[in-house]
């Protein structure tokens, strides 16, 4: 069930940078051949929590149109949606003419937590194999290119990433109830897994499985493998010619800015904060790592320890630097860049500070 546990060479992080906007070009080649084409794709996006669905959904989006690639991601069933024909809330969002479509999670959910958990009964599981099958080879006939991913995570991996969640305050809302019961069950997911794999990956309408321990490697492996899959080419794009701009002969005169109402400048408040401080190279080290707030300084702080002495609101990060008072905050020497394995190892300790005095 999960990935392979041996451990691979990695990409480093400039090779990933590169390679990753190599395709993303790519996919906005096939989005224009899609949209002059007339063609209709629909890619599913399957596997455990913490798999790394929503993160190459991101990834590939980033720079397509919205309104040519849309992000299908259902939430729970309403009553009403329970009474319908099981597919019925997915045909819904099926792409027309000139559409992609990623389904973040799909009408597998039969087969994986309504099987597990109990939301369905035997026998709509039962008849969910027996019929997907048939629907699949339904939207193929009327021209649909279908593509199914399932993303393999092994379960130390997953723990792992349910505990980064766990205080983080920009992913904690990735981790729900349903997510961390999905710990016990883990056997019954591979069941109903492998079960799901037998019934339903046929020659026309095939699983392929994204080994996604490393997130970095497997969003590039699924969306090279993506491209490779679909025969598009590289449409001549619409020629786009900027005019002359002619000179103004009407008079026009913009309003007083008194008139308007501004959002504050926050940014001049920044910068003018960094200059008290007299360290700017601070910000854009602490940019990889979205690390834990200080909300005393108003700065990022980095550190191995990722301590803070909040009760006088001065940053006392041992390892590079300490404060007596705000005024002699940074100006010991310069923190050198901490190198990848660093950061990462750091971030778990310095979220927990943003998580509060608990801590």
């Amino acid at each position: 069930m999960g990935a392979s546990s041996g451990k691979k060479r990695r990409l480093s992080v400039a090779a990933y940078e590169a390679e990753l906007f190599r395709l993303q070009i790519e996919l906005v080649k096939l989005q224009e051949w899609t949209r002059q084409t007339g063609a209709r794709l629909v890619v599913v996006f399957e596997g455990r929590d913490a798999a790394g669905k929503g993160g190459t959904i991101k990834r590939i989006t980033e720079y397509l149109n919205p309104r040519l690639a849309r992000i299908a991601a259902l939430p729970s069933p309403t009553d009403r949606e329970r009474g319908q024909w099981y597919y019925q809330r997915y045909v819904a969002h099926l792409p027309t003419r000139g559409e992609i479509v990623f389904f973040d999670r799909s009408w597998y959910n039969r087969a994986g937590v309504e099987r597990v958990m109990g939301f369905c009964t035997p026998a709509e599981h039962a008849q969910f194999l027996e019929q997907t099958p048939v629907f699949e080879r339904m939207l193929i006939e009327s021209g649909i290119l279908l593509r199914k991913y399932w993303f393999s995570v092994s379960d130390a991996e997953q723990l792992r990433r349910f505990r980064s969640r766990l205080h983080d305050p920009v992913r904690r809302w990735k981790l729900s109830a349903m997510d961390l019961e999905s710990l016990n069950r883990w056997e019954d997911y591979s069941r109903a897994k492998d079960e799901m794999m037998a019934r339903t990956d046929t020659p026309i309408s095939p699983w392929y499985v994204v080994e996604s321990d490393v997130k970095k490697h497997a969003r590039l492996n699924m969306m090279a493998h993506l491209l490779s899959t679909v025969p598009y080419e590289d449409v001549a794009a619409t020629s786009v010619e900027l005019p002359t701009r002619l000179p103004s002969s009407s008079g026009y005169r913009r309003p007083r800015r008194e008139l308007s109402t501004y959002v504050p400048d926050h940014v001049a408040s920044l910068l003018a904060t960094l200059r008290s401080v007299g360290r700017p190279w601070l910000v854009p080290a602490v940019r990889q790592d979205r690390t834990a707030l200080s909300v005393h300084c108003g700065l990022f702080c980095l550190s191995l320890e990722g301590r803070l002495v909040t009760s006088t609101g001065q940053c006392a990060c041992r390892t590079h630097w300490s404060a007596t008072d705000p005024s002699t905050i940074w100006r010991n020497p310069p923190m050198p860049r901490l190198p990848t394995t660093s950061i990462r190892a750091s971030r778990e300790a310095l979220i927990r500070v943003a998580a509060g005095p608990a801590w």
